[in-house]
């Protein structure tokens, strides 16, 4: 029924999914996606690293305002904003510029599923306001970067 609604609204033209399997339990993985001393340890393309404005326990209504730095120096302002926290279950958060009422500001679900091997597949689906933002977002380089950052939080939860 969910994916005949996607179709429905027109959702699919506007997702982007990126999946993996990560080698270890999902309290460990969700716990490096809600807790900020872990998440902006590892949070970003290769390369990149953050710099934290504001930060606190994830929960619905919880704001986190961060900037990605590139290898050059360059800056890229974020603020999430979380709207759903199910512990080792899903995230839900709107994620965009630090600025209010960003345009270009997108919904991300992250699901966390675990299997009987004691891995977790984990699942994000960023939805975007819009097609063309969507396909711009992937033209920039979304989902290699996107799966870069996935990387990198694999790597962190192997103490690489």
């Amino acid at each position: 029924m969910v994916a005949k609604a996607a179709y429905a609204n027109g959702e699919l033209d506007r997702e982007i999914v990126l999946s993996r399997v990560i080698d270890a339990p999902r309290d460990q993985v969700f716990r490096a996606w809600v807790e900020p001393k872990r998440m902006f340890r590892w949070f970003g393309p290769r390369g990149f690293r953050c710099e934290v404005h504001q930060d606190s326990e994830a929960k619905a209504g919880a704001v986190w305002r961060f900037d990605m730095i590139a290898p050059d120096g360059q800056r890229f302002t974020n603020r999430m904003v979380f709207l759903e926290v199910m512990p080792n279950e899903r995230l839900v958060l709107d994620h965009g510029s630090d600025k209010d009422d960003d345009p270009n500001r997108f919904r991300v679900t992250i699901t966390f599923d675990q299997q009987s091997d004691g891995k977790t597949v984990l699942t994000l689906r960023q939805l975007h306001p819009s097609k063309a933002q969507r396909d711009g977002t992937i033209g920039f380089g979304a989902v290699e970067l996107g799966y870069q950052t996935l990387d990198k939080m694999d790597e962190y939860l192997h103490g690489h």
